[in-house]
Formats: C-alpha cells, structure tokens, sequence
C-alpha cells in the first residue's frame, strides 16, 4: 500500500484552485505531482490573499473532472495522508459529489496535524509552517504541491523516529461527507 500526501487549496467548500500530491514508497518520497485547478467559480478575496491563486493563474487549468481523470485511480489504493486531514478528505469529498464523479465508496487517510500531536507533544503549536520551522523542512505554505511534499516528510520523520501511523489510521465515507471507522 502506498501512501500519497495530498492538499488541496480551497475557493469555496466544494470546489479547489489547486492540488498537490507527494508519493511515499518504502520509505521514501518517490512521485510529485501539482497543478493548478481552475475552480470555475467566483474567487474569494480572502482566498486569493491566503494562496496568492488569482482567476487569471487558473485561467488555463484543468477543472476538477480533468485532474481527477488521472489521479483518481490511485487515491484507491493508498492512504492519504494531509495536515487538517478532515478539512481536505471533506473538501475532496464535496468536489467529488458536486461534479457526480465515479469515486471510491471510502478512502482511509492519516492527518499529519494529529500524529504531530502525539510525536511532539511539547511544541506549543501543531500547525504546517510551525513543524516545518521547527523540523527544517522547506515549505511554501499554502502552495498544494509544497504543503504536500512537506506532510509527506513530516510523516516520514514521524514514523522514522518511531511513530506508529496505524493508530492514526481513518476510513472517510465520501459519499456522506464524514470519517466512519477510527
């Protein structure tokens, strides 16, 4: 079973202006992928000063039913694994129900956020940028391809130094939009 680190930068709840996925295999970060996701709706302002994706970046991306056509296949034979975990799995659930795309009935993932909590309990912040700040991991933050790559290696580093990530193990129902098995 493979492992795909996966964030998705939002415009509104069910719709996303881009994706980014990093690969683990044995170990290791072995595929990336990002793009662009042209969200075919109206930009928030405050998502535009979040992620610095603006309607003319996207002008010319793919829409959500073109990327899911080549990554969809793989999300069913790997756990992703995201920082806010639930956020995501709930905004990919909402894309995949808004278009009626042919999905997997459950996807398991693991959030990185959680597993931080349990791997470095004395750090007074669990968030993305702070690990990376303080693990020397790069990161453009609010970049999809970048948040994905560094969840990956914070992942890595957890489970390098022990971390069991079984226990963090969930099952998202993506039809009804929630986690169902813990």
């Amino acid at each position: 079973m493979g492992l795909s680190s996966t964030e998705c930068r939002f415009q509104f709840d069910d719709r996303i202006s881009s994706i980014g996925i990093a690969v683990i295999q044995n170990g290791r970060i072995t595929q990336a992928f990002g793009t662009l996701v042209n969200p075919e709706t109206h930009f928030d302002p405050f998502n535009i000063a979040l992620t610095g994706i603006s309607p003319a970046d996207v002008a010319d991306a793919p829409t959500f039913p073109e990327v899911w056509e080549s990554i969809g296949e793989a999300f069913s034979a790997a756990v992703l694994l995201a920082h806010n975990a639930p956020f995501d799995m709930g905004v990919l659930s909402k894309c995949l129900n808004r278009y009626l795309l042919p999905h997997p009935a459950t996807l398991t993932y693991a959030c990185t956020c959680r597993m931080a909590k349990k791997a470095y309990p004395a750090l007074p912040r669990h968030t993305l940028d702070a690990l990376c700040r303080h693990l020397d991991v790069p990161l453009d933050h609010h970049r999809a391809d970048s948040d994905a790559n560094a969840a990956a290696q914070l992942f890595l580093r957890m489970t390098e130094n022990g971390l069991d990530p079984l226990p963090f193990f969930r099952v998202y129902d993506v039809a009804a939009g929630k986690t169902v098995k813990r």
